[in-house]
């Protein structure tokens, strides 16, 4: 069964990040990046997994923060579909509070990575900044994350299905994001 864009990231092997992904202003001193934010809706699916793979990967001793908001983060928690295949990989989200995306959050980070076109488009306009995709910045592919609601918006009526597409996007960010990690301190 195929589930969107999701596994079109993980069929791809190769990982180009000598095409200059990131855009002027996300890392003035052209060193090693100090602090990624990952970007999406509500911050409790796809932003919150890619912080999560990715400082997993990183290790408990790394010098690089690591974080995620949501462009319209509403009171609500992390799905049970979520929490249960993040802890499948070892994290544990039960900890995870929502962060609401300010102008501070965005200025502070060395590089925020956008999960949907919607969230480019939110951080250029609300803030000047044009960001990243996901997909851009660990494979160079010009492909969005997209939600479940995106994928499926009657996501309710089919929940096996619904669940499957959830663990598949969880799946392919985890495999994807240590794409970022030769670039980071």
């Amino acid at each position: 069964m195929r589930h969107g864009l999701a596994f079109y990231a993980v069929s791809r092997v190769a990982v180009d990040l000598q095409r200059g992904i990131m855009e002027k202003g996300d890392n003035p001193s052209g060193g090693k990046l100090q602090s990624v934010l990952f970007v999406c809706t509500g911050n409790i699916f796809r932003s919150v997994t890619a912080e999560y793979a990715l400082k997993a990967r990183l290790g408990a001793g790394t010098s690089c923060v690591v974080s995620s908001a949501g462009i319209d983060a509403k009171p609500q928690s992390v799905h049970d579909w979520v929490q249960i295949r993040l802890r499948e990989k070892g994290a544990d989200p039960t900890t995870h509070v929502q962060r609401q995306l300010t102008r501070g959050l965005v200025e502070a980070a060395d590089l925020v990575i956008a999960m949907g076109r919607n969230h480019q488009v939110f951080v250029r306009e609300q803030f000047g900044r044009d960001v990243p995709l996901f997909n851009q910045a660990c494979l160079g592919h010009d492909h969005p994350i997209l939600d479940l609601h995106e994928v499926m918006p009657d996501w309710e009526t089919d929940p096996e299905r619904a669940r499957a597409y959830v663990w598949s996007v969880i799946d392919v960010i985890w495999a994807t994001a240590p794409a970022l990690l030769p670039r980071l301190r």
